[in-house]
């Protein structure tokens, strides 16, 4: 099939218009915008028009690989036959174990592009919305060769919205070269409360107008650092604010107890700034919060938050996309069929990652037959989806091109302006023992503590890759988030024979055995450099001489550590939010802090 003559006769005026009129360089006209998408409409059924709602997780690393998981849940052998039999608008890659969906740029580029002929040969003859999560820091899909990326809360560390934009733009081209042409990023939650566990270093920052400044500058980064093309749609979430959960709506209803007025100065800055900066899609939230809605029901299915607030007194009129259907903060009062229905009456209109699609879709559509809910609405729905697709031309342009990937993907200009950016984050705390910067390199160091061995579905150990940064004379020993007894004892001994000690930690509030490694490598006498590598937290739970935070543990975090323990960089990071001691109340390093030489 050819890649240029995949639009239905009917259509082909409108699309040829547009590519006349639309320089490569330029964004297309909303009047041809607006024409393609009610045409596109008219020539879709019921049937297609629901699908067009629903993006589908699928199984399985090629449109035609086989997979036992798409037979048991869809009744099709392969992605691309998921696609097909229920005309999805979208599709979702994940690289865990249980969806693992990306090896490396170049199978993803295949793979967006199988798709996206399975979607152009069905009967909608519409385009995917390929999507993915690609904020940077732990959140992370698509791993070296492509770019990896600090935190949002490192970047927030960096105060420099420039930095932020810029990385957003080569993430949005690199993954458009892959095929991706929906990021579900930037993070807008404004990360107020520390013990959050799904949050965290998500996050820009604790402070509204720091986090509304970065998100702006992620959106710009994202959706116009080119032609439509050659960028993403990004999405801010999750509306109207998941930064001050004491609960992971993964597996539970987390309850906000702001009062309305609260969450006015605090959640809802960066949504404001992400609406005024044209963001394509808003994520919900599956958390309740009842000063805003005092129903019970999750935000995701709450009218008074989702159409009361977000579309008439914000006024937005884009794509506005569930968090995932399989997450339990939005299963607890409802069954599969009826969610959907639910998130349309209360304004929603994209539905990411139903447990059974084939339930779900039928939900909706017995809804519309029995007049619950019109198709006019449905209609409303699918044009804001359509008119997304257009925006980024996705339609002009379904296909990305093979030989163009290592011009766009991981390339050294990309990797070097990531890693200067990187360098500005790293924040140190403390340094009472003036161990910092090293004058001179120990002629024994140990760098030991928290590693992530399995971490977003490629290896990540930050102990092992510290070590090699500070060089010869560093030696690895990782203890993991839980160290047993006999590896502390390990590190301990392994600290007696060293001249100095780099510890690195990760939740030191959750972890008692991190905490015992930490308190045991300290009574030593060694000196002690800790690392909170990835939340800013653990200082509060460690009295340690000397702090580092870097926010996140990838490797071009780990090699700006290693420059500012080296004194190769000066530390410029100051921090995004507040750390306070075990008591929340007592703050112990404050919003700003940050020191340098």
């Amino acid at each position: 099939m050819s890649r240029r003559r995949w639009i239905p006769p009917a259509l082909a005026a409108v699309t040829a218009l547009a590519a006349v009129s639309t320089p490569a360089s330029a964004a297309p006209e909303p009047d041809a915008m607006t024409s393609w998408a009610h045409a596109a409409l008219r020539h879709l059924s019921l049937e297609e028009k629901v699908g067009q709602l629903f993006v589908a997780t699928v199984w399985g690393k090629s449109a035609d690989e086989a997979h036992p998981e798409n037979l048991k849940r869809y009744g099709v052998d392969t992605p691309a036959q998921v696609v097909q039999r229920y005309k999805v608008g979208g599709v979702i890659y994940f690289n865990n174990p249980t969806t693992d969906n990306v090896d490396d740029p170049r199978q993803l580029l295949r793979f967006s592009n199988g798709l996206q002929k399975a979607a152009l040969t069905s009967g909608a003859h519409i385009p995917l919305l390929i999507s993915i999560d690609q904020e940077g820091g732990n959140v992370t899909r698509v791993v070296s060769p492509a770019s990896e990326y600090p935190s949002a809360m490192a970047l927030g560390a960096a105060r420099r919205p420039e930095d932020a934009k810029r990385l957003a733009a080569i993430s949005a081209h690199e993954l458009r070269a892959m095929g991706v042409t929906q990021n579900f990023a930037p993070v807008a939650d404004v990360n107020s409360n520390p013990i959050n566990p799904i949050i965290a270093a998500r996050s820009f920052s604790s402070d509204p107008t720091l986090a509304g400044q970065m998100v702006s500058a992620q959106i710009a980064g994202y959706q116009r650092s080119g032609w439509p093309g050659e960028t993403v749609s990004a999405a801010a979430k999750h509306f109207p604010g998941h930064g001050d959960a004491a609960e992971d709506s993964h597996t539970g209803l987390p309850n906000i107890a702001r009062t309305e007025e609260q969450w006015r100065k605090i959640d809802l800055p960066p949504f404001k700034a992400a609406i005024a900066a044209g963001i394509d899609s808003i994520m919900t939230a599956h958390i309740t919060v009842p000063s805003l809605d005092p129903s019970g029901e999750p935000a995701t299915l709450s009218k008074p938050i989702m159409t009361g607030l977000l579309r008439n007194e914000l006024r937005y009129d884009g794509v506005v996309v569930t968090d995932s259907l399989a997450m339990e903060g939005v299963r607890k009062k409802h069954t599969d069929a009826e969610i959907p229905v639910l998130a349309l009456e209360a304004g929603v209109d994209q539905m990411l990652m139903p447990p059974n699609l084939q339930i779900t879709i039928d939900g909706v559509l017995a809804a519309v037959r029995s007049g619950r809910i019109s198709e006019q609405r449905i209609d409303q729905s699918v044009l804001r989806i359509l008119k997304q697709k257009w925006n980024r031309g996705v339609f002009l342009k379904p296909f990305a091109d093979e030989r163009a990937l290592p011009r766009e993907v991981g390339t050294k200009q990309n990797l070097a302006e990531i890693q200067k950016v990187s360098d500005r984050t790293v924040t140190v705390l403390r340094n009472d023992a003036k161990l910092l910067p090293l004058k001179t390199v120990p002629n024994k160091v140990l760098v030991t503590g928290w590693n992530n061995p399995v971490a977003a579905g490629a290896p990540a150990e930050p102990v092992a890759k510290l070590a090699k940064e500070i060089g010869p004379n560093a030696t690895a020993l990782s203890t993991g988030g839980s160290p047993t007894a006999a590896l502390v004892d390990q590190a301990v001994a392994a600290a007696n024979g060293s001249d100095l000690v780099i510890v690195l930690t990760n939740g030191l509030r959750t972890s008692a055995p991190q905490r015992n490694l930490v308190t045991k490598l300290l009574a030593t006498g060694k000196p002690v450099i800790a690392v909170a590598a990835q939340v800013p937290y653990d200082p509060g739970f460690a009295d340690v001489p000397t702090w580092i935070t870097t926010y996140a543990w990838r490797d071009v975090s780990i090699t700006s550590l290693a420059k500012v323990i080296l004194g190769k960089v000066s530390p410029t990071g100051k921090l995004p939010v507040n750390v306070p001691t075990a008591d929340p109340a007592q703050i112990l390093f404050p919003f700003g802090t940050g020191l340098t030489w």
